[in-house]
């Protein structure tokens, strides 16, 4: 029937006279303007008032009807920028963006235009399809091969553009041209998580990637690091073995994303160099608020090379600007059902908002000795660490993420990062991990990326001038000029030559190697224990119990008793009341230590508590309906606004909240807002029920302590930011609200003037949480 209807639409078309077919085109032109203006003005009604909301979809509102004028393709969204124009051997190749989906009109891969993209060709209006339709089988071939293995680790990851400002602090000990002073240098990041698959959840517990790749002009730099200083093993050889046991069970396959079952902790419980790096994941840091606010760790030890060839051993730190915060686990498992996106978003939030994360790179330099040791920690150990009350962090420069990708899968997915792109004045140690990676990185691109050519993808391409002599394989995108890739040779005039070190050559640090070889581990690497206690020993108590709840829920979730108590062992060669709090929680003896526990000095740099940070792109919740005072929930839109965060009103309905003159746009409704979303919450009186505050459509609205007649939603939405220990602030009815909901203590804020309670909010903000509300157990 749909054929014959359109059929006969179609002949009624052509009855009609061109005169008639020209007057209804200008009235749905006209039709189409109107909405299209519509819809704009709405768009940009924040704009106006100098406030952007982020998470429009495209660069222009989308009009109601769908289009059928032919026009170029859209521009790109102000907050995203495109891969940098370089050929596949890293010279400038063009105008920016031709490598974007060119011309108005729909056409084949082969830039035959096409007329319809929504039919097969077949043997009439019922018949089979053909194997002539070539555009069918092209565009069903290309959407099998869509997509390509993922990571076998960082699988779920985010990444985005930048630039990276040395201060010239490191030109002593460096040689490295992108360290010298005031050079800016292009470069990519990519965050991850490191267990789950592509399609997990952002906020599980696990270990974070902080991977920068640096676009400098002698080549590509790759800074693989992740938000954890140590890592689970010392030798490269089982990482297969602890990869295997961290991810899901084999025969089932669950849990995804997460190290809460048996073979994980059979894992790290028999190989205890495993226990500091588990004692990190186990606290805050396991879960942090955002990418935007963790630390980044190159973990290893990095030999750098200074111009007058003298070498020195550092480690890599990149510092946030916002300090390092977490999500409390209740807070995450919320995240986890609510927004499985919830870092990414608040990644590409922030770039469009123009609060674009930013980072200091610093460096621990230690001398380059013999032993390889500094203050009797083993440089080459990467379960260990380097107190920074030791060896300071040296500030080196700055980062700034400030362009969102215009495709993910070209830049974020197809990112290729390996620990042994150096450039001329940094080089690698003898670290038995490091060493494994500098072979496995290689490796995985090559099956990831379908073959050696994976570094002229554009995201990895180098933009210093590229002369290796390789040739062919699958995904060539160069076309070679010459006859001889082979040195020394003539027939290309010699072409490409070799460079000394003087004039800037890499070189590898002629380091003496010598021994017998042996499969074995040097006796510093046997001490598993020590560096765990000096972590727990410098936590705060309210981080001290995050830690202890962390691994009874984990080990709660075990099903082996066996490997219950084996945990258990180990924590009680970490700290006895540790260990004593864990195993009341599973109903366990507390089992005695298996070796004497060593004195340690806290190290105040591992808390994440304690002190102020800044707070941009942070984003305030402000309930209110048309019963409050719109002209102060104005205001307080535009203090927030100023202060670098994103307010975004809740109310009963979308659109906009009108009264006394005012209108508020809002962001959120009570059914779409949930406090996990919001860094602080302010309440402009005592809210009524909205029409849409039943259970039956919205569960939320089941609150059993609903407070009649404020709608439910607010309520449960106060007593869980309450619960998160974040900032509340209310005036005018939402003091009698908050008395009745028995929401009362530290970093409650009421006040007749909002004014006063949204200054005093945004001051608590600072410290992240209000701390002071965890009762510490500890």
């Amino acid at each position: 029937m749909g054929q014959n209807t359109n059929s006969d639409h179609d002949h009624h078309n052509e009855d009609r006279t061109p005169v008639e077919k020209a007057v209804d085109a200008t009235a749905n032109l006209a039709d189409r303007a109107t909405d299209a203006a519509k819809n704009a003005a709405e768009k940009i009604a924040d704009a106006v008032a100098g406030i952007t909301i982020p998470g429009s979809p495209g660069s222009e509102p989308p009009s109601l009807e769908e289009p059928t004028e032919p026009r170029p393709p859209l521009p790109p969204k102000p907050d995203q920028q495109t891969v940098h124009p370089v050929s596949p051997t890293g010279k400038p190749s063009g105008a920016p963006g031709d490598r974007a989906q060119q011309g108005k009109f729909l056409t084949t891969s082969t830039g035959t235009r096409l007329r319809d993209t929504d039919h097969s060709l077949k043997a009439g209006p019922r018949g089979p399809v053909l194997l002539q339709d070539n555009h069918l089988r092209e565009k069903i071939t290309h959407f099998d091969h869509e997509r390509i293995p993922e990571r076998v680790v960082h699988a779920r990851g985010s990444g985005a553009h930048g630039v990276f400002r040395s201060y010239g602090t490191a030109a002593a000990v460096t040689r490295a041209g992108f360290l010298a002073k005031d050079v800016e240098t292009p470069v990519f990041v990519r965050f991850s998580t490191v267990v789950g698959f592509r399609g997990s959840a952002d906020t599980v517990r696990d270990t974070r990637g902080f991977a920068t790749k640096f676009y400098t002009d002698e080549g590509i730099f790759d800074l693989v690091a992740n938000n954890m200083p140590v890592f689970f093993i010392q030798d490269a050889i089982k990482f297969p073995d602890v990869v295997h046991a961290a991810k899901p069970h084999p025969d089932r396959e669950i849990p995804q994303a997460q190290s809460a079952h048996d073979t994980f902790w059979d894992f790290v419980s028999l190989h205890t160099e495993a226990q500091h790096h588990v004692m990190w994941q186990m606290s805050d840091r396991g879960i942090p608020r955002s990418y935007r606010m963790m630390e980044g760790f190159g973990v290893h030890t990095f030999r750098m090379i200074a111009a007058d060839g003298s070498t020195t051993l550092v480690k890599f730190h990149w510092k946030p600007k916002l300090g390092a915060h977490s999500l409390v686990w209740e807070e995450a498992q919320f995240i986890n059902g609510i927004d499985p996106d919830f870092h990414r978003r608040d990644l590409y939030d922030a770039i469009e908002t123009g609060a674009f994360p930013e980072f200091e790179l610093g460096i621990q330099v230690f001398p380059d000795t013999e032993d390889e040791t500094f203050e009797g920690i083993d440089l080459l150990d990467p379960t260990k660490l380097v107190p920074e009350e030791l060896a300071p962090v040296h500030p080196i420069g700055h980062l700034t993420i400030n362009g969102n990708p215009s495709n993910f899968f070209a830049e974020v997915e197809q990112v290729a990062f390996h620990p042994g792109h150096l450039v001329p004045g940094i080089d690698v140690t003898n670290d038995p991990l490091l060493q494994g990676r500098l072979f496995s990185y290689i490796d995985t691109q090559l099956i990831r990326l379908g073959g050696p050519n994976f570094n002229q993808i554009p995201v990895n391409r180098s933009h210093a001038p590229v002369n290796d002599m390789f040739r062919d394989g699958y995904h060539q995108h160069a076309d070679h000029a010459g006859v001889a890739p082979y040195r020394p040779n003539s027939l290309d005039g010699g072409n490409p030559f070799e460079l000394s070190t003087d004039d800037g050559a890499f070189i590898e640090v002629p380091t003496p190697v010598n021994g017998v070889k042996e499969r074995t581990n040097p006796v510093s690497f046997e001490d598993h224990f020590t560096q765990a206690r000096l972590f727990w020993a410098s936590m705060t108590p309210v981080e001290q119990d995050h830690i202890v709840h962390a691994y009874t829920f984990e080990l709660g979730k075990c099903y082996e008793q066996s490997i219950k108590e084996r945990q258990l062992i180990c924590l009680a060669n970490i700290d006895a009341g540790l260990c004593a709090q864990v195993a009341e929680g599973l109903g366990l003896p507390i089992p005695e230590p298996t070796r004497s526990i060593p004195e340690v000095v806290p190290s105040p740099a591992l808390s994440q508590v304690g002190e102020r940070w800044p707070l941009d792109g942070r984003l305030v919740g402000i309930v209110a309906d048309e019963e409050s005072d719109l002209a102060a929930v104005e205001s307080l839109r535009h203090a927030v606004h100023g202060a670098g965060m994103v307010p975004l009103v809740i109310a009963p309905h979308g659109g906009e909240l009108v009264g006394d003159g005012v209108s508020v746009p809002v962001s959120r409704t009570y059914m779409t807002a949930r406090s996990v979303e919001f860094d602080a919450l302010l309440v402009a009186g005592a809210p009524l029920a909205a029409p849409d505050a039943d259970p039956n459509l919205d569960a939320k609205a089941g609150d059993p302590d609903e407070i009649a007649p404020v709608d439910p939603r607010i309520t449960l939405m106060l007593t869980e930011v309450f619960r998160h220990c974040k900032a509340i602030g209310t005036w005018g009815s939402g003091g009698d609200l908050l008395a009745v909901a028995g929401i009362n203590g530290p970093g409650v804020v009421v006040d007749g003037d909002p004014a006063e309670v949204g200054r005093q909010v945004l001051a608590l903000m600072g410290a992240h949480r209000v701390w002071e509300r965890f009762p510490a157990g500890t």
